[in-house]
């Protein structure tokens, strides 16, 4: 049983514009727990309320993300990726036009969607363009990484200068997104299948390994429920913890989703020296005491814990989308949705528990359980092994020229 190989390749344009547009889309998802604090102050909604629109964001998300991915197994559809990322914008634009709770759970839903059908068709393009290099692949993640470490700044600065009616400004990056998607795929060759994807990516499609897929996507379905918690109260229980004002939430969400930016890189390097699945058994070792000191610890030493956590999320991010193709070789498509989309998304299905537990008892209360979520996660890892190379296949033969076609540049 064989690692993954390892192919020397550098981030070619198309990858760059993808990692960009990535960052763009991704804005929409962090914004939407940015968001939170706003919605408490301005409309007073209570935490189970506010969560609620989280919810909302993470929901359709979460159902759609597979189903995009199943059709991207079928059909090459480029397209979505511009279309998706004026969806994502224009659906966080909206949320603070209209006091309707049912209005602005409706746009925050469609946005959710938006961000659902980019994400399977963007990793399969990405894998295409990367060449299966885990290095590569998490530019791509980094790209991701980056929106939601720009987000919490982004909602700041324009709904606490404008107020929540301000909101249409952030559309702005679903502009930018949509045309970096134009550009990157006016320079990919892009093959039709799933297995000519595989193929492209650096490996030829083997068989599935479905049972291996799913104990990972089990163990990442518990970092999404950490993370997406954080997320969503990260910025209120700053404040408590700190005593500090609105720029103390503000901060502790910028360094939660920086650490990620630097934490995906790592992981790509550290992945190539000790092996994925050893890089990701450990990174949720050590999320624990990290997650427990963001829970526990007063004062400004809080940040500290903050940045530890990300770096520990977010370590293994990349690595979760290059597992996940390469024990589903035949559904990549499948397998981006599942490990960029429904594990990620699904964590947002958690938040109005945090969010009734917080109006019941305190907000300390309700993160505490989820220090045991990366442990859980830990023990799901433990067996896992690295995915099967199918057998008389060169690690360094260059990827497949055939079976391919363009995008047209009309």
């Amino acid at each position: 049983m064989s690692t993954n190989p390892q192919l020397p390749v550098r981030p070619t344009t198309s990858l760059k514009l993808l990692s960009l547009s990535h960052a763009c889309v991704d804005i929409y998802q962090g914004a939407v727990a940015a968001l939170v604090p706003f919605f408490l102050s301005e409309r007073a909604y209570s935490y189970a309320a506010a969560s609620g629109i989280v919810l909302a964001a993470s929901l359709l998300s979460s159902v759609a993300q597979p189903l995009f991915g199943a059709l991207t197994d079928r059909w090459a559809m480029p397209w979505l990726l511009p279309v998706s990322a004026l969806t994502g914008g224009v659906g966080v634009a909206l949320s603070g036009l209209s006091g309707s709770y049912a209005l602005t759970l409706a746009v925050v839903a469609v946005a959710g969607i938006g961000v659902a059908a980019y994400h399977p068709e963007s990793a399969r393009i990405a894998r295409i363009a990367s060449r299966g290099s885990h290095t590569a692949m998490g530019l791509f993640s980094l790209g991701g990484n980056i929106g939601f470490a720009t987000a919490p700044l982004m909602v700041s600065a324009v709904i606490a200068t404008g107020g929540l009616h301000a909101s249409p400004l952030l559309v702005v990056p679903a502009l930018a997104g949509a045309a970096l998607c134009v550009a990157a795929l006016r320079t990919v060759p892009l093959p039709a299948t799933a297995a000519t994807t595989a193929a492209v990516g650096g490996r030829p499609a083997g068989r599935d390994d479905w049972p291996a897929f799913l104990q990972m996507s089990g163990a990442v379905v518990c970092r999404s429920i950490v993370f997406v918690g954080l997320s969503s109260f990260l910025s209120l229980y700053a404040r408590q913890r700190t005593e500090g004002g609105e720029f103390a939430g503000t901060a502790a969400l910028f360094v939660l989703y920086l650490g990620g930016a630097i934490g995906t890189v790592a992981g790509g390097r550290l992945a190539t020296r000790y092996g994925r699945i050893t890089v990701v058994r450990w990174s949720y070792a050590l999320t624990v005491p990290a997650v427990a000191g963001v829970v526990l610890v007063p004062g400004p030493l809080l940040y500290l814990f903050i940045a530890l956590t990300s770096a520990g999320l977010y370590v293994p991010f990349s690595l979760h989308v290059t597992l996940g193709q390469d024990y589903l070789p035949r559904r990549v498509g499948t397998a981006g949705g599942v490990t960029l989309g429904l594990t990620v998304s699904v964590g947002g299905l958690a938040s109005p528990l945090i969010g009734a537990a917080a109006d019941a008892a305190s907000l300390q209360t309700a993160l505490t359980p989820l220090i045991a979520l990366p442990a859980l996660g830990w023990l799901l890892l433990r067996t896992l092994h690295e995915p099967e190379m199918p057998e008389n296949v060169s690690a360094t033969a260059p990827a497949p020229q055939g079976n391919t076609t363009s995008v047209s540049r009309s």
